[in-house]
Formats: C-alpha cells, structure tokens, sequence
C-alpha cells in the first residue's frame, strides 16, 4: 500500500481538495522561506509548526468539546460539557509551556494526540474509520466517547499567507457512543447523538482570525446532518465549508457570519454565497480565554447554542433545521 506524503519531492504541497487521505505531513520536508526568499533552517521548521485537534459531541441536551493544541512554544488543552437542561457550563482548560506534555503525531488518519498535567490525561486515538476519546480528570471526570463511521471527510490543503499553507481534515454529522461523568452527573450518548472532528496543522499567518460554525445531529426524520463553515481562513480560492447528509461530504460556497463581537448574547446569521445555508444562531453558553503572551496570543470565543434555519443538499433539496445545537467561534490568534 503507498504511503502518501503531503510534501512532495520537491518541497512543494499541491493545494486544493484531496480526494486520498493523506498519511503524513511531512512538514520538515517542506521548502519555507522568509518574505524575502531565504530558505529557513530545519530548526525554523519546526518550531513554525502548529497543530491541533478538536472533537465536539452533541448529545441528548448536552454537547461536549475537547481540544490539544501544539504551538511549540506553548501548548494548551481544554475540555468542557454544556447541559442544557440546568444551563451549566462544566469546563477546564490547561496551559504548558514549550507544550511539554503534550503529544500530535502528524498523521491524519492514524496519528495519536495525547495530553498530561497533574492527573488529568486527555486521548484522541484513531481507529479505522473514527475516533476514541478519553478524558480522566480529578473530581470524578471521566469521558469515554467513540466516534464511527468517520468515512467520508473533507481534506483541503491550501497556501497561507506569503509562504505557508495549512491542511485541515474535517467530519461532521458522525454517530457516536459512550458517555460522560463529572462528578456525580452521568451525560449518555444515544442513537440520536452524532459527532465531528477537526484535525489541522501547517505554518499558518502569523497573525489569523477566523469565525467558525459546526453543526452535527440528527433529523427529524433520522437523516443524519453535520456542517463545517469558516471564514477567514483557507480562502485563498478554496474554502473548508461542507455539508454531509447521511455521511456524505459536500462542498459548498464561501460563508459569511453577521454578529455583534460586543455584544455576546446576541444571535447570529450564518449564510452562504451559494444560498445553501441560511441559519440563525442563539447562543446559549460561552467558553472563552484570552492569552497574551508577547510573541503569542489569542483572543477564544466558542459559544453553544441553537441553528435553526434551512441548508439545501446538491439534490436542491431544502432540510429545515430547527432549534438544533451546535457552535459558532470568534478566534483571533498570534502564534
């Protein structure tokens, strides 16, 4: 079976969608320069490397989200469960220095990503067609999840910036077993409950904002839906923005997102230029954190809440989405 690398013999990435998975993201083997032409040492690459992974599960009244982000110089991890039965938001968030800690391996489809302080372990294993997650954490947090049938994502690679690029593998609309205990509260998955994935990484801008919505659930009448929308970033002619019905994958056009940053309770409209997506999103709980850390920084806003609205499949089919949960994020970086 071959191999298949992102880089290519010649330093080089071949941007757009691909339809093969990619096993590994050679990045040391990647040609980076500066702005000004000069090859950048080995050293240069790889401490210019960044990477991340996040996985969300919606649940019966209940959505949970776990994160491991690798940005050499600092690493970070958080996890968090919204019941919206009480309205609680449950959450903890972790920051290591130099990322000491914490483990991504650059292999999209079988790469490990593992997470250590204290005695709070966080796991994303891969398996043949999906994801087992784990989370141990003091004060009787256990998360066991199991996320299936990940078979049809979208995998885009594209430039960013002057001279870096970023890939990004994503699913959404994935069914999804296990359950979750915080202390003496148990959240369980059921035949309704569905899941997504983002796994992403490259020599991104330094500086980036972007807004983001997921969607991933199921239909009144038992379809399964999951959506990925992003502006701001993998938009050099291409964009991240899908749709799966059923488990299937597909595209469709740039997105725009109209919301008051200042004013956080406030809905969003969450649309697309193809006029396949046109949704309403009412926030319901927010997770946020602010790090300014000189040369790195970031400025995080993931909000739960309710879409309700309408996407339309390839077939021109309109699906009517009502009052089902998912995320919306407002995200500025510096890294």
């Amino acid at each position: 079976m071959t191999h298949t690398k992102l880089i290519d013999v010649k330093g080089r990435i071949a941007p757009g969608v691909l339809r093969q998975p990619v096993d590994e993201i050679n990045y040391l083997d990647y040609d980076l320069r500066t702005v000004m032409d000069r090859r950048r040492s080995r050293l240069a690459r790889r401490w210019g490397f960044n990477q991340f992974q996040f996985v969300s599960v919606t649940g019966p009244g209940w959505v949970f989200g776990v994160a491991l982000v690798d940005l050499k110089l600092v690493g970070n991890g958080f996890f968090y469960l919204y019941d919206a039965t009480s309205g609680q938001m449950y959450e903890q968030g972790f920051i290591k220095p130099l990322a000491s800690g914490i483990r991504l391996e650059p292999y999209p489809e079988h790469g490990s990503a593992v997470f250590r302080k204290g005695g709070v372990t966080v796991r994303i294993l891969p398996f043949s067609g999906g994801r087992n997650v784990s989370v141990t954490a003091p004060g009787g947090i256990r998360a066991e999840l199991t996320l299936k049938d990940d078979d049809n994502p979208l995998r885009l690679v594209c430039p960013a910036g002057y001279n870096g690029w970023v890939f990004t593998r994503k699913s959404a609309g994935i069914p999804v077993e296990g359950e979750i205990r915080w202390g003496h509260n148990i959240w369980r998955c059921d035949d309704t409950t569905r899941g997504a994935i983002d796994w992403s990484c490259g020599f991104m801008r330094r500086e980036t904002a972007w807004n983001w919505a997921s969607l991933a659930g199921q239909l009144p009448d038992g379809r399964s839906l999951g959506l990925n929308l992003a502006a701001g970033v993998n938009e050099t002619g291409m964009t991240e923005n899908a749709l799966w019905l059923e488990g299937q994958c597909q595209k469709i056009g740039a997105a725009r997102f109209v919301f008051d940053r200042y004013h956080r309770g406030g809905d969003w409209r969450v649309t697309t230029e193809d006029g396949r997506v046109d949704l309403h999103f009412m926030p319901a709980a927010t997770r946020k954190e602010k790090i300014n850390a000189g040369v790195l920084a970031s400025n995080f806003r993931q909000h739960v809440g309710m879409f309700s609205g309408t996407v339309t499949g390839e077939d021109g089919n309109v699906v009517a989405v009502q009052n089902m949960m998912g995320l919306v994020e407002d995200h500025f970086a510096r890294w």
